[in-house]
């Protein structure tokens, strides 16, 4: 049988309270696989794209199975970045806002030790990490994973791509050989293989190819515009579109330095991320623009890598993107959760070839867009 909504689901009043609350009523092609099979205590498999509701996929089974009497890690959720590794927090905390006594702990890099080890003294059943630092607890003994019931390897292509396969082979080792194993990742690389080839022998298999549905709903936009105009064109976008937590990216450092400026100039609240701020710097400028400090973030693709706010209403191009696949990262920060978005790329004549092959390679829909014509 398959499930066309999650009243279905035999889900918890608590969670169907806190899907209801968010408006969810309708499971994505993942959930309406994974859930059931990890409910049913088996390894998952899932070969999905990002934006498919991977986390309700794996954090609804997690929260119906927790034993709230118990005071140990129950489940443990792996990931790549920082970044990701605090969206996941907010999404689980979501979901299981109305389970009494519920405690998930973050344990990520670019934290002090001392902060964390006082969330892991309170016993939270759910921990969500980055491996390194989740081996650093585990060494100084302020963390036991040996008694967990479920495992998630989230973006696992990702994880395995930064050089942390060493680290899950520990970790691995440190939890129980009965737990259950759900790995998601986007493609299926050689080292994600040999990884379920190792410790996922008999594991259902489960590939979901983007479909209409899931897909985010992004309204696209392409203006021709030279340097001079973008400046004016963004300011008047903003204004008319109603634009409130938005996203700007251009290629390099520079221009995302120069772009900063721009936007500060015409009065708006701003901040960026490149390659030249650390670690700390950027966990602040994470933390504010998530408070609404600022409402417009600029970023590099590499410095965005692995930011995952859930309401971003906008993106905006500044610059046509390098890479094809960068496009699609791009637009894909608006539209989640359900949420419609948009997203405006400025383009001159020089990148207008540039565009028509990123068009062509990820076959989007866009509309041109002509501001003096309104």
């Amino acid at each position: 049988m398959e499930f066309t909504s999650f009243d279905q689901m035999d889900l918890s009043e608590e969670v169907m309270r806190a899907l209801d609350k968010m408006g969810m009523k309708t499971p994505t092609s993942v959930q309406k696989q994974a859930i059931p099979l990890m409910m049913d205590n088996r390894c998952v498999i899932a070969k999905a794209p990002t934006g498919t509701g991977k986390t309700f996929a794996f954090g609804i089974p997690i929260l119906e199975y927790l034993n709230m009497d118990a005071n140990f890690v129950q489940a443990l959720i792996l990931c790549p970045t920082r970044e990701l590794a605090l969206q996941i927090c907010t999404e689980l905390r979501g979901l299981g806002a109305f389970i009494k006594g519920l405690k998930i702990c973050g344990i990520i890099g670019g934290q002090k030790m001392d902060k964390q080890v006082q969330m892991l003294k309170k016993a939270p059943q759910i921990v969500v990490a980055t491996p390194g630092r989740l081996l650093d607890h585990v060494t100084r003994r302020n963390i036991d994973i040996s008694q967990i019931y479920t495992l998630v390897l989230d973006e696992a292509d990702k994880m395995l791509d930064m050089g942390f396969i060493k680290d899950i082979r520990k970790i691995m080792k440190l939890t129980p050989q009965d737990k259950q194993i759900a790995m998601f990742s986007a493609t299926m690389s050689r080292e994600v293989m040999d990884i379920t080839w190792e410790y996922m022998e008999g594991a259902d298999e489960i590939e979901v190819a983007p479909k209409e549905e899931d897909m985010p709903k992004i309204h696209q936009y392409l203006l021709h515009l030279e340097e001079r105009e973008k400046m004016p064109a963004f300011a008047r976008i903003m204004k008319k579109y109603n634009c409130h937590r938005v996203m700007a990216f251009c290629n390099t450092k520079t221009r995302v330095r120069i772009v900063t400026e721009g936007i500060r100039k015409l009065g708006f609240k701003v901040d960026c991320l490149h390659g030249d701020i650390g670690q700390g710097a950027r966990n602040r400028i994470m933390e504010d623009f998530r408070k609404g400090k600022f409402n417009i973030l600029v970023a590099t693709d590499v410095a965005a890598r692995g930011i995952d706010v859930s309401d971003i209403d906008t993106v905006f191009n500044f610059e046509v993107p390098n890479e094809n696949e960068y496009y699609l990262h791009r637009i894909g920060r608006t539209g989640r959760a359900g949420r419609e978005g948009q997203a405006f790329t400025f383009i001159n004549y020089s990148q207008s070839i540039r565009m028509d092959d990123i068009l062509h390679y990820t076959k989007v829909a866009t509309e041109e867009l002509k501001l003096d014509e309104e």
